[in-house]
């Protein structure tokens, strides 16, 4: 189920017949000086950047782009002679913050959103000192963008008192920002939107493509816009509907590409929250939840959980490289220290998985990286004074052929980053050496975590063909499923192969009873990929799960890594009697069956006591937890593994107790790969 179809007729693209053999979508790349010398050069070339992927874009009949933006430091020359200009207690040299914001533009709805500003400002020690209406161009809009588009201000902002570093005012601004979004969702200000509220970097963005981008915003012309970052992006909606809030970039990142994990980060994100804590934030913490925006785009999504580790303490380089994070499991020469950062990291937290290309920047350091199969394409040029250019295509910019020292192409899951702050350039292994030499990530792995193997094969055991068929329709198994499923896959070791056309209709309009798995089908991302073959996709996807009791992922210590790693989610016999087993992991299993002789309405209380023994083991202590229907018989009918094992992640999800164990099916009505997928998808971290 797609979040928003961009092609619904009420928003119809102008897409050239040239532009239609584009597979690629958005454009997107930074310019960056590593010296940190600011000038306007920079913006400027960011912005011809911009215009020349403006064919990455799309827009609707009436030239409204789906949006395009700029993410660049604060324009220190220009905001002093804007202060000036309108009066403000802004002192050349005296440092400063600045709110971009995007607000509704009645009248009435307009002055409570100032005011509101204004009070969460004061409320967290945070000066403020005065509003700025930012200058734009309507005329350069496309009528439905004009039609749409907010009251943009900035709000000008000072240092609280006893911060002498900035990565503390950031963090007090992220809290303020955090604390305006809920009071504008509690008071209906729905057009309310942060831009970037930082004392390092500003955002300016709209709803029109690339080229309109200067036309519509002033402050972009002037020569006192200076700065030595400056990231960009063209949108291609694919997933949502195209909106001012949604243009790019966003307060760190800028996004080519699909996250196609979008729904199981968000899911994995909120089960976090519930033992998210950290020694930077403290008694802090409950103000930065919920993590992930909902109504946002996969992009959005993306930089939340970004921005979330940054102000905790961890570098962009750092946060990139874990959540983005390459193919190494079947490299034999990734670099030890390498491999032990993402085994480690590994059990820590999911990979937002792409395809992606993506700029970011906290205003010091800047980069572009690539997803683990680099199907988004990145490419770069260097010049002889350390200016660095990366942008989804070559030519965005005019430069001196005389003049460019280096010029290349980012492959799969691979780096290049401008760290202003120490004027380097960082090349794909100077990061990932750097950020890896930082703990012992391996030899934590190496001492806390369990692999699990199977020592002792489990004789197979023999039923009478009677008892056999008697499970097989408790279970639900019908004689196509035995002949065209499990004889095919049990004669091939392969998966059946059918036919696409299928006028089976679907179970709510069947006339014959289905199982519960029938009722779930996928749910996808709009994607442009192009076909991964077999051989790629062994060494680039991994299905190695971590079970057991998880931590906050704010904080490296080793007992994090404290984990029972499954190398496939799909156990045999003789693996989940080692599981139940494992030194260290104590295991409980709970029985998933329930009363026939008290009707369809006994299925419910039945679940609820499931719900309440896994509970009680997750406060006991255990670490593993199995949901089996092993003892299903005669008086004891199998409740559908799909409903047990979903109700039992969202009871534990709601007490906050989902991550102190590792939930397991042992389900004798899974016997499809369909089958096996929904159950994870839902909970499940490994199947029998």
């Amino acid at each position: 189920m797609l979040e928003g179809e961009p092609n619904s007729s009420r928003y119809r693209r102008s897409v050239s017949p040239d532009l239609l053999r584009e597979h690629d979508a958005c454009g997107v790349g930074f310019v960056a000086r590593a010296s940190g010398r600011r000038s306007h050069d920079v913006a400027r070339m960011a912005l011809e950047a911009l215009a020349r992927v403006a064919h990455r874009g799309a827009a609707s009949t009436d030239n409204s782009g789906d949006g395009a933006g700029l993410l660049t430091q604060i324009p220190h020359r220009l905001f002093y002679r804007e202060a000036y200009r309108l009066g403000l207690r802004l002192q050349p040299g005296k440092p400063f913050a600045v709110g971009a914001f995007f607000l509704p533009p009645d009248h009435e709805a307009l002055r409570r959103s100032l005011a509101l500003v204004e009070e969460v400002l004061e409320a967290n020690g945070l000066p403020f000192l005065g509003w700025r209406e930012v200058p734009v161009e309507p005329a350069a809009l496309g009528p439905i963008a004009r039609a749409s588009c907010p009251a943009i201000r900035q709000a000008f902002i000072g240092c609280p008192a006893n911060t002498a570093e900035e990565e503390t005012w950031e963090r007090v601004l992220y809290l303020a920002r955090r604390d305006m979004e809920r009071r504008a969702a509690a008071e209906g200000l729905g057009d309310f939107f942060v831009c970037s509220l930082s004392c390092r970097t500003i955002v300016y963005k709209a709803l029109l493509t690339g080229t309109q981008l200067p036309a519509f915003f002033n402050d972009l012309k002037y020569p006192e816009f200076e700065t030595a970052i400056a990231v960009f992006h063209q949108r291609y909606s694919t997933n949502t509907l195209p909106s001012w809030p949604l243009a790019q970039p966003f307060r760190l990142i800028a996004h080519n590409g699909e996250i196609n994990t979008l729904w199981g980060n968000r899911n994995a994100m909120r089960a976090r929250e519930a033992v998210m804590e950290s020694p930077v934030w403290g008694e802090q913490i409950a103000r930065l939840k919920p993590v992930i925006w909902e109504e946002g785009s996969d992009s959005a999504g993306f930089d939340n959980a970004m921005e979330l580790l940054v102000r905790s303490g961890r570098s962009p380089l750092h946060t990139m490289m874990m959540l983005v994070p390459q193919a190494w499991e079947r490299y034999p020469d990734v670099e030890p220290a390498i491999r032990g950062f993402y085994d480690f990291h590994a059990a820590l937290i999911e990979p937002w998985d792409g395809p992606a290309a993506l700029a970011f920047t906290d205003g010091v350091i800047a980069g572009a990286a690539t997803d683990r199969n680099g199907l988004r394409p990145c490419r770069y040029k260097v010049t002889r004074d350390d200016l660095v250019i990366a942008a989804s295509e070559v030519g965005v910019v005019d430069l001196d052929p005389r003049e460019v020292v280096e010029s290349g192409k980012l492959g799969p899951c691979e780096f290049i980053a401008v760290d202003t702050g120490r004027g380097r350039i960082l090349r794909n292994m100077d990061v990932k050496r750097e950020v890896a030499a930082r703990r012992p990530f391996g030899r934590w792995v190496a001492k806390n975590s369990r692999v699990l193997v199977a020592e002792h094969p489990v004789a197979d055991s023999q039923r009478p063909a009677e008892d056999l068929g008697q499970r097989q329709i408790a279970f639900g198994y019908g004689n196509e499923d035995l002949r065209f499923v499990l004889e095919a896959m049990g004669g091939t070791a392969a998966d059946a192969i059918w036919s696409m056309g299928d006028d089976t209709p679907i179970p709510p309009l069947s006339r014959l009873p289905q199982s519960v798995y029938a009722y779930f089908r996928q749910r996808f991302a709009q994607v442009t990929n192009p076909p991964i073959d077999p051989l790629r996709e062994s060494v680039v996807m991994s299905l190695r799960m971590h079970l057991g009791r998880q931590g906050s992922f704010l904080e490296e210590h080793p007992s994090q890594a404290k984990l029972l790693r499954v190398d496939h989610p799909v156990l045999l016999e003789e693996e989940m009697a080692a599981l139940r087993n494992v030194p260290g992991f104590s295991c409980v299993t709970i029985n998933a069956v329930w009363d026939p002789k008290a009707g369809p309405e006994g299925m419910r209380p039945a679940l609820d006591d499931l719900c309440r023994q896994a509970e009680r083991a997750a406060r006991k202590g255990a670490r593993l937890l199995v949901v089996s229907d092993r003892v299903a018989g005669p008086d004891l009918a199998p409740l559908p593994m799909l409903l047990a094992i979903g109700a039992v992640r969202r009871h534990l999800l709601d007490r906050g107790l989902r991550l102190r164990l590792g939930l397991v099916a042992e389900a004798g009505d899974a016997w499809d790969i369909h089958h096996f997928a929904t159950l994870i998808g839902y909970g499940a971290e490994a199947v029998h």
